[in-house]
């Protein structure tokens, strides 16, 4: 707030464009255009301003988290997908490394997430979705991970294959089997409440391969007033016209 009093996040506009605009050219460069939307706050907002995505709602958004609202496009994920946040900037190199990773599930890590979080006092360092890498294989991804053992911080953007998929797919239902909505999984958070990473992590202790692919900087999360402030700096610096 307020610039999301009338719009959802990824319609705020940094160096002339909406977060959302960067977002899709990454991957359309990239030859991938067929989008699914999930949305629930104001999403008629985006209706009608993306007639052409696919709209799957997440009636529940109020109430549950990243890694739930992600299911609801469970149906739309059995021949592979990518994924990404809509209020976070990145470029084409982000998902073209993606697309040529050969791995079943791969995510986009920033190794220079510290020299962002320099400037944003309004969002500790302790709050990155922190990972940590050998080589190209994730070992672990979790927001307790000292800043300086990690490797970098998760980014949010990720590819999975078919085989992938079903994996992750899996292991949500095998988490909700076993803690239901409200019982916690990690960081005190219920499962309800979780971030993706949550169950990423469990899976990395279940022996699932996860593997990642860096980028060095080329990437912004706008949560506040601040980071907003912040990426448009940087963006009109290098891409205002």
């Amino acid at each position: 707030m307020p610039l999301t009093a009338s719009e959802p996040k990824s319609f705020t506009s940094v160096t002339g464009r909406r977060i959302l605009d960067w977002s899709m050219d990454a991957f359309i460069e990239n030859g991938l255009s067929n989008f699914v939307f999930i949305g629930g706050y104001l999403i008629d907002v985006v209706r009608k301003a993306y007639p052409s995505f696919t709209f799957v709602e997440n009636r529940d958004w109020a109430n549950n988290n990243i890694l739930f609202s992600l299911m609801c496009a469970r149906d739309q994920m059995s021949d592979g997908f990518y994924a990404t946040y809509t209020d976070t900037l990145y470029l084409g190199n982000a998902v073209k490394a993606l697309k040529e990773s050969p791995h079943d599930i791969t995510v986009v890590m920033d190794t220079r997430w510290r020299e962002r979080y320099r400037f944003r006092s309004q969002h500790p360092e302790s709050d990155g979705e922190k990972m940590i890498a050998n080589g190209d294989k994730v070992l672990r991804m979790s927001r307790k991970i000292p800043s300086e053992e990690a490797s970098g911080e998760y980014t949010g953007v990720i590819k999975m294959t078919p085989r992938g998929a079903a994996q992750f797919v899996d292991c949500f239902d095998k988490l909700l089997r076993e803690l239901g909505q409200d019982r916690i999984i990690a960081e005190n958070r219920t499962f309800k409440m979780a971030y993706v990473i949550h169950q990423m992590d469990r899976m990395i202790d279940a022996g699932i391969d996860i593997h990642c692919v860096r980028i060095p900087g080329d990437y912004h999360e706008i949560d506040t007033l601040e980071d907003h402030a912040l990426a448009t700096k940087d963006w009109d610096s290098r891409f205002a016209k």
